[in-house]
């Protein structure tokens, strides 16, 4: 089973194509959008947790490449420096997807790595820096 995390750069003229249900359908992948960002008349963009079995996975992504998909890795990470953090807070009013939020019981910033889509939002944001890009 493969699972990666993907960023997807359409062409305008694929904005209305259902290239996520294709996905689904003919490859029997799993997908999450994490971030997109599509307009109308306008390129679109994607970053998508996609999941599914090698061949499947492999095939889904030559799928979208022959569509004229630019296909990119997930090449980057957001991770937080546990000793540089004061649990101030600053970064869970940025982040949108959750990822960073305070546990109401002990007050303390927790830094969910799972829903983080590497936005970097949350970087200028943290007052001490211990919110860094591990590329």
């Amino acid at each position: 089973m493969k699972k990666k995390r993907i960023v997807l750069h359409f062409p305008h003229k694929l904005i209305d194509k259902p290239i996520a249900y294709n996905l689904v359908k003919d490859y029997n992948l799993v997908f999450n959008i994490l971030q997109a960002k599509i307009t109308p008349n306008e390129k679109g963009l994607m970053v998508l947790e996609l999941s599914g079995c090698d061949k499947n996975y492999a095939q889904g992504i030559k799928f979208l490449q022959e569509q004229g998909i630019k296909v990119e890795t997930l090449s980057k990470d957001v991770r937080r420096n546990d000793k540089r953090c004061t649990q101030c807070g600053a970064c869970v009013a940025v982040c949108p997807t959750g990822a960073l939020y305070v546990n109401r019981e002990t007050m303390e910033v927790i830094f969910d790595i799972e829903k983080c889509i590497a936005c970097e939002l949350c970087v200028p944001a943290c007052p001490p820096r211990a919110m860094e890009v591990k590329l």
